[in-house]
């Protein structure tokens, strides 16, 4: 289950994602996200109180921000999520990075 909101705002539409971001739920936000965008404002994407995202969820999420959608997140979990794309390093369902990191040796 999910919940969208969307608020005009002056300058920018901002869209409030609560529940989970999973199934045909990525699909709701979708279309919610590139009508926001097909008005010409930034738009900025705020999940409040989502408690999972999978995998096509953070691929969502990769998208909309590459198209300039701006994330935000409250919650630990979300905070991460939207973190780690913001990095370019979009985790997996399990929750590994899907990039490699190297080991340092100090001596």
């Amino acid at each position: 289950m999910i919940r969208i909101l969307q608020a005009d705002e002056p300058n920018a539409i901002t869209i409030t994602v609560d529940g989970q971001l999973v199934d045909d739920c990525i699909e709701a936000v979708e279309t919610c996200s590139y009508q926001a965008m097909g008005r010409g404002r930034p738009v900025h994407l705020f999940l409040r109180d989502v408690s999972y995202i999978d995998d096509r969820g953070r691929s969502l999420l990769s998208r909309l921000a590459g198209k300039g959608v701006q994330l935000r997140a409250a919650g630990v979990y979300s905070s991460y999520i939207v973190a780690e794309i913001g990095r370019g390093q979009p985790q997996s369902s399990d929750g590994r990075s899907r990039v490699t990191a190297r080991a340092r040796k100090y001596s």
